[in-house]
């Protein structure tokens, strides 16, 4: 499968099924977790459980699966003592990635996140990370690239956009949102267990008149919790003008590896998702938290919520 496939059936109006969290499923079927780069370094650690949680995904019928390369970004692999791998780890997600996919009508998107980062790095130390992963997963032939931009300010979102502008590559943009403390949606994250101390940036709206200027792909609410996911991705629609989509998490991290908190079943899920479908979204699927069960149910119960 192409991605003009993906265009085609998001052009028709249907919905495309996104994996759900690479790292909580790595973490229930044993795979090793590093103390920095936490999930980061499973390509090389666990390669044979990280096919298992890959081949699950398509097996659920997720239409694109996300390589497992969102933590090991180059500034989060020097920090951590890794620098003599980025390529090597990157790479060989990205060929696991393909080799569960082989034979199917499944894209691999490359996932480039600010993972590692802090705001005291600044935007300009930021830049070359991004560049350097950006053209490591280009050159490797992922059909995709996703750019997940969570937990992060308007200008650090700006910044990331920007460095992919040069790649002959679909790019679908990635947001984390939170309610601020009356009620309307902000860029910001809410990592804490009791969601009372969110981190609040931007306003959303704001965001997007913002990100329109450089960004005319995908923008999907992802890394947020479920309860600012709707009304996330109703601002999303009504602000964009391109497809809007929405993968969200549940449970928070504590390094090594993810709490799982906030639980929910497969059909809740659902439910949920089928209100952020109403709400204008083509794209669906998990973040952290948000598994194969909840990828599987929303595939096997697709057509009844919706017209696909």
């Amino acid at each position: 499968m192409s991605y003009s496939s993906i265009e085609k059936r998001l052009a028709e109006g249907k919905i495309i099924i996104l994996d759900g969290g690479i790292g909580g499923e790595l973490q229930k079927v044993g795979a090793k977790m590093d103390e920095g780069l936490w999930c980061g370094r499973c390509s090389l650690d666990s390669p044979n459980e990280l096919l298992k949680v890959h081949q699950s995904y398509v097996k659920a019928g997720a239409d694109v699966i996300t390589a497992n390369t969102y933590a090991s970004t180059p500034i989060s692999m020097k920090k951590y003592g890794y620098e003599d791998l980025i390529k090597e780890c990157n790479h060989k997600s990205i060929k696991i990635a393909k080799e569960a996919v082989s034979g199917k009508n499944v894209l691999v998107a490359g996932s480039v996140s600010t993972y590692g980062y802090f705001m005291k790095d600044g935007v300009a130390k930021m830049k070359p990370s991004f560049d350097e992963h950006l053209k490591i997963l280009s050159d490797t032939g992922v059909d995709l690239i996703i750019l997940e931009a969570m937990s992060s300010q308007a200008d650090i979102v700006e910044t990331l956009v920007e460095c992919s502008s040069n790649l002959k590559l679909p790019t679908w943009l990635s947001i984390s949102c939170v309610f601020d403390k009356n009620k309307n949606i902000h860029l910001g994250y809410d990592d804490d267990v009791s969601h009372k101390d969110p981190q609040v940036y931007e306003e959303l709206e704001d965001s997007l008149h913002r990100f329109k200027k450089f960004h005319s792909g995908p923008i999907l609410v992802a890394h947020s919790n479920m309860s600012v996911t709707e009304e996330a991705v109703s601002i999303l629609k009504n602000n964009h003008n391109n497809t809007v989509g929405a993968y969200p998490n549940r449970g928070h991290f504590v390094k090594p590896e993810w709490k799982f908190t906030d639980d929910i079943k497969p059909s809740d899920y659902v439910k949920s998702a089928k209100k952020w479908i109403d709400s204008g979204a083509q794209i669906i699927g998990g973040c952290c938290g948000i598994g194969v069960e909840a990828v599987s149910y929303t595939h096997l119960t697709l057509p009844t919520i919706c017209s696909v």
